[in-house]
């Protein structure tokens, strides 16, 4: 039976203190969960791994509950396929035709489509000069003065859409489209 490569995002670990998961045990949680060829990307709960084939949702609600149970905390997790990335990769439209500064770039994750009446009502002109772009389930971020200045952080799409998300800067999109291949990699193998 073939096996797919997945990326996992886990929101709010490991910030300001809480939820504190150490990356060596993060890993061992997915394989116990039926993970292999797990790799973690720096602290902020980002796991590359293989699978057979189960539904994103399925091995989300999987990890989850892992998770849940043998560290009592409640964290959302979002599965996506590592073709997936690819494409949000290729898609940037900060980078098709207009070359913006990598290092501010964004992508914020949705774990659900937005309500479009919610999404409508945000007014792109407000926020200027942070822009932003809805794809699907992924908000490309662009802020020029940096992400650490922005209203248009994770908090601020969560509460506007009440939809959870959890938001990665262009480096980390970018090594996880690649599986982290070649790339500095905190308590994988």
């Amino acid at each position: 039976m073939s096996k797919t490569t997945y990326i996992a995002l886990l929101r709010g670990i490991n910030v300001s203190g809480s939820n504190m998961i150490k990356m060596p045990v993060l890993q061992t949680l997915f394989e116990a969960a039926g993970c292999e060829a797990v790799k973690t990307y720096i602290q902020s709960g980002n796991v590359v791994f293989t699978h057979q084939n189960l539904t994103c949702r399925d091995l989300a609600d999987k990890i989850r509950n892992m998770i849940s149970k043998e560290l009592n905390m409640h964290v959302p997790v979002l599965v996506m396929e590592r073709s997936k990335f690819m494409e949000i990769r290729q898609d940037n439209p900060f980078l098709n035709g207009r070359n913006e500064d990598t290092s501010q770039l964004h992508v914020t994750f949705l774990f659900e489509k937005p309500d479009s009446e919610k999404w409508v009502k945000m007014d792109p002109a407000k926020y200027l000069p942070d822009e932003f772009v809805l794809a699907d389930k992924v908000i490309y971020l662009f802020c020029p003065s940096g992400y650490g200045k922005t209203k248009l952080h994770n908090n601020f799409f969560e509460s506007k859409l009440k939809i959870t998300a959890t938001t990665r800067n262009w480096k980390t999109v970018l090594a996880l489209a690649d599986g982290v291949q070649d790339k500095v990699i905190d308590g994988g193998h």
